[in-house]
C-alpha cells in the first residue's frame, strides 16, 4: 500500500481538548482524513491515546453508509474499544498508546480492524457509494464530561 497523507497529532490533540468538553450541544472535534473513495482497498493507520476520563465517544469513523451516516465506528465506553456501542474490539484502552489499523475492502463490503498488529474485528460494511475516514472525538450516548483522544502517525493508504 502506498501512503497518501500524513497528519500532525499535535493540532488534533489541542483541538480535541479545547472543543470537546460536555455541553448542552453534542461536541465534536476531529479531522477528515484523506480522500473520498468509492472503490478499492483503503487503510486508515494511526496511534491513539485515550485518557481514562473519556467515555461515550467515537474516536474513529468511516463515513458513507447507505442507511446510516457511517459504515464503521469505533467507540470508547468505560475503557473498552467497541464496534459502535456493541461488539468489544479491545479491553483496557485507557492511558496507553494503541496502533489502530482499519482496512476497508469496498468491493467486498468488508472491514478488518487491527489493534497493535492483532486482528480484532472483521465485519461487513453498511453499504454506501462514497466513503472517507474521520478521527478525533465525537459524542455518543452516556458521554463523559471530558472527552479526549490524542492521535499521531496517521496515514491513509490505498492498495495498488
Amino acid at each position: 500500500m502506498a501512503s497518501h497523507t500524513t497528519f500532525s497529532w499535535i493540532a488534533l490533540h489541542l483541538l480535541a481538548v479545547l472543543l470537546a468538553p460536555a455541553s448542552a450541544q453534542d461536541p465534536t472535534a476531529g479531522f477528515t482524513a484523506g480522500y473520498d473513495y468509492s472503490s478499492g482497498v483503503w487503510q486508515f493507520e494511526g496511534s491513539v491515546y485515550v485518557p481514562s476520563s473519556t467515555s461515550g465517544v467515537s474516536i474513529m469513523q468511516v463515513f458513507g453508509g447507505s442507511e446510516t451516516a457511517t459504515t464503521l465506528m469505533l467507540h470508547v465506553y468505560n475503557g473498552a474499544l467497541r464496534y459502535y456501542n456493541q461488539k468489544p474490539v479491545e479491553d483496557n484502552v485507557y492511558d496507553r498508546w494503541l496502533r489502530v489499523n482499519v482496512i476497508h475492502d469496498v468491493g467486498a463490503s468488508r472491514f478488518t480492524v487491527f489493534i497493535d498488529g492483532e486482528n480484532k474485528l472483521s465485519v461487513g460494511g453498511r453499504g454506501g457509494n462514497s466513503h472517507y475516514f474521520k478521527f478525533g472525538v465525537y459524542t455518543q450516548r452516556d458521554a463523559s464530561s471530558r472527552m479526549e483522544s490524542r492521535w499521531k502517525n496517521v496515514r491513509i493508504l490505498k492498495k495498488n
